[in-house]
């Protein structure tokens, strides 16, 4: 485990780099380089590495702690920009993020009665609108045979596009007043 400093001499991997907002990973056979202002450049050994179904500690827990976040700040941003006393105040909401199925991906722990449904919400309306469903559009569900809890939850849901192709959903449960 290595702070990044400007000027700092190379790091051989495996290693774990710790700089102002991130955490890095260098892989076994890698080296990392640090520029004057601080950027962290990585060479790659020749060697492509071997593609394994084995799951590593390390970076499996990295990576779900940063998506469990991205659903947390959608939370804090929702409560903050809501005018509904239920969202403000109560903090009847939940924030997830979900895979390009419907499954959910990860969470926040808002309130988690929501979370059961807000999946068979985004399944839904895959299966009803397909591929018309485009980049920059937003749907909001509610209704009960759609997914929906209960009228007064309201689901707000987001496709994430790349090439052209939804690659997952973050989506918000809020009960509206």
């Amino acid at each position: 485990v290595y702070e990044v400093a400007a000027n700092q001499t190379p790091v051989e991997g495996p290693a774990m780099l710790i700089q102002s907002g991130t955490t890095i990973i260098v892989e076994s056979g890698c080296t990392s380089f640090f520029t004057h202002n601080g950027n962290v450049v990585i060479h790659a050994s020749g060697a492509a590495p071997k593609l394994t179904t084995e799951l590593h500690p390390l970076p499996l827990s990295l990576f779900a702690h940063r998506f469990m976040s991205l659903a947390e700040q959608m939370g804090y941003t929702l409560k903050r920009t809501a005018t509904s006393t239920n969202i403000k105040e109560r903090l009847d909401f939940s924030c997830a993020i979900f895979d390009p199925v419907g499954d959910l991906f990860a969470n926040a722990p808002h309130i988690p009665v929501h979370l059961g449904a807000m999946g068979a919400t985004i399944r839904w309306q895959t299966d009803h609108y397909g591929s018309n469903w485009k980049e920059g559009e937003v749907m909001l569900s509610n209704h009960p045979s759609a997914g929906g809890s209960h009228l007064p939850d309201i689901t707000v849901m987001t496709p994430c596009f790349i090439d052209g192709k939804a690659v997952f959903y973050v989506a918000s449960r809020g009960h509206h007043a």
